[in-house]
This record gives C-alpha cells, structure tokens and sequence, in this order.
C-alpha cells in the first residue's frame, strides 16, 4: 500500500484477489518457454507438439477475452471470475500431471479459455469499484505494475522453477494450484458481483465473428514460419471489418452489440489501443529474443537468463510511487518519457547483443527499460478505460486485453522471423522500432486523466438497492 493512503479494505482485498489471477494469467504465457526442452525430453514430443504446449495457450486466451470481458457484464462479474478461476486451477492440475503430449496440449487450451474468461474482469472491477480519483489512479497503478510484472516475468519464474523446484518443470504449472485457491477464496468473499444495469444480452454471432478473425489473426503468426502461413493473417483484416459492420446493425436494431462501436470514438481507448499494441510486441520480442540468444546460442542455463532478466520488473517497481503520485495529471508526458527511455534501453540491448554479452552489460539497459514501462503501463491502462461508462467496462476491458495478448503475439512471431533469418540484434531492431511507433502515438493521449466520473448508467452490485 502507498503510505499515508487509506482506503476501505474490501475493494483492497477485492482487488488483490484478481490482480493475483491476473498474474497467474498472463505469467503462464510465457512461462513454458525455457521449460520446452525438458518437456519434450520428458514426454518425447516432438518440436510440432512442443510448439503447441507453448502456442495454444495464448491461441485460447486471445480467442475468449472479448466474450468474457461481455460475460462479467451479463452474468456478473463475480460469478464469471470464480467460475474461470476455478477451472483455470483445474486445468493447471492436469497439464502438471501430463503423461504425454497431447495431454499437456489438451490442458493448456483449457488454461487459456479459463483465463480469456478470467482476466478482462480485473479491469472491469476497477471501473466499477473504484470512483475517479486517487483510488482508482492507485489500483491502475497497481495493475499496470502487475501486467509489466507478469509480461517479462514468466520466462525468469519458469527458468527457476525447472531448474529447483522439486517437480522439474511440472513446476511451472503446479505451482497456479496454490495461487489459484487462494484468488478464489478472496474473490468469493470480498469481490462485489456487480453487472450492468440492465443487463445486456450476449450476441452470439458477433462472438463467432470476432472468434473467427482472432483465430485468423493468431494462428498464423504462432504456425507461420514453420508452415509458411503468416500472409493467411490478412484474413482477419475482412473478417474485422465484417464484424465492424454487424455491431453497427445490432445497434441499429436495437438490441446489444458485443463490442460498443461508442467505444471507438473515444480517442484515447482507440489512440491506447494502437500504443498498448506496440508497446507489447516490443516487449515480447524482447524477451523472447534474449531467451533464444542466451540459452540456444550462448548456453546460459535458465537460471542465469532469469536472474539477469530480473533487472526490468526491478525497473517497474521502482516507479510506482512515481507514476502513483504525478502521473494522472501528466498523463501524455508519462506515456511518452517511459516509451523513449523504453527506446534507448532497447537500442542498447540490440548494440550489446552484436558484441561480446555477460550479464553486466545488460543489467543497465534491461533496467531502463524497466523503469520505462514503470512509467508507461498505470498510466496507459488509465488512459484506455478512464471515459468508458461503466455499463461497457467488461467489454472494454476483453478489448484492451485481446490488443495486448495479440501483440505479445505478434512481437513473437516477428522477432522469430527476424532472429532465426538473420540475428539477435535484428529481431531486437524490431522493439526498438516498436517502441519508437508507440512513443509518437502518445501525443494522441489525452494531457491529463479525468478527475470526474464519465457519463453513463449506474451499476448495481450485489446488496444494493
């Protein structure tokens, strides 16, 4: 907690509750990775079906947050959180018992669809529990700490789990059952279950819409540079627009669209969109790269990838008293400082990359780069869903995350491109590129965070009137 900040303990407590599944969330998309080589040796799998254990997941995931950020609208936030929770610690038990390959491909998926159901709700819980002012810049803080956290941690938690956990790198999803208890405990007993007031109907051609261009846009870019896909993804293009035009004939008829296209309108969610975008392929080609590079090429051991990794969620903590304190009313100068200094930390990295790399002479640059996103996330996640009216949260929430989930996805591919066509510091290029793009699109945020509430109908939560 901020010193000298005191706030009611349930929305505290409420919140923790989803920020710890959050975590877990978005920590297991990239948490495989460095544990790949031991579980194909384990289950003599193939590289095909390793590709998977690592890719399906994040396939999963991108295909359900739109629907379940609408979901929590409809069926109560609450209800929609537990439900996913529980069955995301379930799936998390059966992928650590995996005897075989298709076993472990089979419960990564149903981790992934749990989570598309489970993480919009946290963004939501805080436009809806928390009134404009210092409380919710303090929980954005808080969640924008914990996605640049959980972003870059993975890889680090899963080198360390299977290199001296007890359980190898059964480790690495073994180790959600605890957290995952624990998340649901809280949740159950202190998150309100608020809705929107009156309650919107899904529209369930607009899931199988947006579904279709996710897998369209997804599928290929994880599958396309082995199977020669990646141009297939220009077919989401057609089915985004497809499925622009049904939301606007849903509206006209009267009846609730799966995504508001008001929303849209918005400069600063549209503007946020486009930026979180960037910011996240950087940021995954980023480490994605410095996983391939260290361990594949200069056989650094897990352990060490992630103890010199540590320097960036360093560079995160370090900035949220600042970024809690003078951030909302200088929002676009936040946003704008943090994806600079994201651009000089990169370019160093892609610089000491091409010469001879210890684990020195990446602390500095990794650490800046921490510090950046520090100052980048809380602000931007505000940015995003500060003027969304409270009966679209959810939906605007499964919107931000699907953007950021895609653009991990996207910085991926692109780095692998990049990297196994050529090297390490042009895949690196690639963030560095990616942060720049995002710097320029800060001028598009707003100066400053409102300080009122947005228009927009009230919710009720469980025990109103």
């Amino acid at each position: 907690m901020i010193s000298g900040f005191r706030v009611p303990s349930r929305r505290w407590l409420a919140l923790a509750a989803v920020l710890t599944a959050t975590f877990m969330d978005l920590v297991d998309v990239t948490i495989v990775n460095v544990a790949l080589p031991s579980i194909q040796r384990d289950l003599d799998a193939g590289n095909a079906a390793g590709q998977w254990a690592a890719s399906v997941y994040a396939l999963a995931y991108a295909l359900f947050l739109i629907t379940g950020g609408r979901l929590g609208d409809i069926a109560g936030r609450r209800r929609v959180f537990l439900v996913a929770v529980a069955g995301f610690t379930v799936a998390s038990l059966a992928a650590g018992l995996a005897g075989s390959a298709g076993m472990l491909v089979a419960a990564r998926a149903a981790q992934g669809v749990c989570a598309g159901l489970m993480v919009p709700q946290a963004l939501s819980v805080i436009s809806v529990q928390f009134p404009p002012g210092r409380d919710r810049t303090l929980a954005f803080t808080l969640y924008g700490g914990v996605l640049g956290v959980a972003q870059v941690g993975g890889p680090l938690l899963g080198g360390l789990l299977t290199e001296h956990a007890p359980f190898g790198w059964r480790a690495v999803f073994l180790v959600n059952l605890p957290v995952g208890i624990a998340a649901l405990a809280a949740a159950a007993r202190w998150m309100d279950d608020s809705r929107a007031r009156p309650a919107p109907r899904l529209d369930p051609a607009g899931v199988l819409l947006i579904a279709a261009a996710s897998l369209a846009a997804t599928l290929p870019l994880i599958e396309g540079r082995a199977r020669g896909w990646t141009a297939w993804s220009l077919l989401a293009l057609p089915l985004l627009v497809l499925f622009a035009v049904w939301q606007r004939r849903v509206e006209r008829a009267g009846r609730d669209p799966l995504v508001p296209t008001a929303l849209f309108a918005r400069r600063s969610f549209t503007a946020g969109l486009v930026l979180a975008l960037a910011l996240f392929a950087g940021v995954a080609a980023c480490f994605i790269t410095l996983t391939w590079h260290l361990q594949f090429d200069l056989g650094w051991s897990p352990t060490k990838v992630a103890l010199t990794g540590l320097a960036w969620p360093a560079g995160i903590a370090c900035t949220a008293q600042l970024t809690h304190r003078f951030g909302p009313p200088r929002a676009r100068r936040f946003v704008a400082s943090g994806l600079v200094l994201m651009t000089v930390g990169m370019t160093g990295l892609a610089v000491v990359m091409a010469g001879s790399v210890r684990p020195a002479s990446l602390v500095g640059w990794l650490l800046a780069c921490g510090v950046g996103m520090g100052l980048t996330l809380p602000v931007l996640a505000n940015a995003v869903i500060a003027d969304v009216p409270g009966h679209s949260a959810g939906a605007a929430s499964g919107v931000f995350n699907s953007v950021t989930q895609f653009g991990g996805v996207l910085g991926v591919a692109v780095a692998g491109l990049l990297f196994f066509g050529g090297s390490a510091p042009r895949a690196l290029a690639f963030a560095v590129a990616a942060f720049g793009g995002a710097a320029a699109l800060a001028a598009l945020l707003p100066r400053a965070l409102p300080a009122s509430a947005p228009p927009g109908p009230v919710l009720r939560t469980a025990g109103q009137r």
